[in-house]
């Protein structure tokens, strides 16, 4: 069994540290979390510091075994400054495209925002909650209800336009903390690298070949993203966009291929 490398076990020391001073000294998150394009809390080394910060104990766990498990491979085959750099790279990457759908995402709700405000009627309320804010319609049924029997009521127009604001507020108040886009970097570039390694997982009665996880893995995290379920708070894009940053940077190293059998 390989030994830990030297980059691998700085990153578990460095994740697992910033996990306990953020949990148990000071806030991090607040400062360092990557923030929506739209968030006026956005500052450019955000797509930096995310990558060091989690949000609960398993969500540490999770990333910091996948690290542990296919990183110190490719540290081995690559040297600590290669692998650093794909490390990094790949999850900057990450950041970048989950922030650009982000942005197209919320953008559009901005939008609906500045026209519901200009017409604030019942209908126009049904119509941006049905195409923005599916998860919560049901909780509002009574408010809508009520707006509806009354739509000149002055009480209900203003809270009607107070909750849009604050729906969208929320939104790009909500910040973006993990390793998760490198660590499916990592996960890629082993894939590519070792497709026929045959992996033992938990829960699978049999064996799986690494390729085949690594497309199984990228197309559930595809699936995931565009249905983008308003109670799921898992950053699916990130981890697409970790796979895709892999992909082009070992694309354009031209990395041959190792089969194990």
């Amino acid at each position: 069994m390989l030994s830990i490398t030297p980059t691998v076990r700085n990153l578990l020391i460095l994740n697992i540290l910033f996990y306990l001073v953020d949990t148990s000294i000071i806030n991090l998150s607040g400062n360092f979390a990557l923030r929506s394009l739209l968030s006026p809390e956005f500052m450019p080394y955000q797509f930096v510091t995310y990558m060091f910060l989690h949000g609960s104990l398993g969500h540490l766990f999770s990333n910091m075994f996948g690290l542990f498990m296919f990183g110190p491979l490719l540290e081995r085959m690559w040297g600590p400054k290669k692998f650093l750099f794909f490390y990094f790279f790949t999850g900057i990457g990450a950041g970048l495209l989950f922030s650009g759908i982000d942005y197209f995402e919320n953008n559009q709700i901005r939008q609906a925002v500045e026209i519901f405000t200009q017409n604030p009627t019942p209908d126009a309320l049904a119509d941006f909650m049905s195409k923005h804010a599916k998860g919560i319609y049901e909780s509002m049924l009574n408010f809508l209800n009520k707006f509806e029997e009354n739509p000149t009521n002055t009480t209900y127009i203003q809270d009607s336009i107070n909750f849009v604001n604050i729906y969208y507020e929320r939104l790009v108040s909500i910040p973006m903390v993990g390793a998760s886009g490198a660590i499916f970097g990592i996960l890629m570039a082993f894939g590519l690298l070792f497709p026929n390694t045959e992996l033992f997982l938990l829960f699978v009665p049999f064996p799986i070949k690494a390729k085949y996880f690594v497309a199984f893995y990228g197309l559930y995290e595809l699936y995931s993203g565009f249905k983008n379920a308003q109670s799921d708070n898992v950053a699916h894009f990130a981890h697409i966009g970790g796979m895709l940053f892999a992909y082009i940077l070992l694309r354009y190293w031209g990395t041959q291929r190792t089969n194990f059998y």
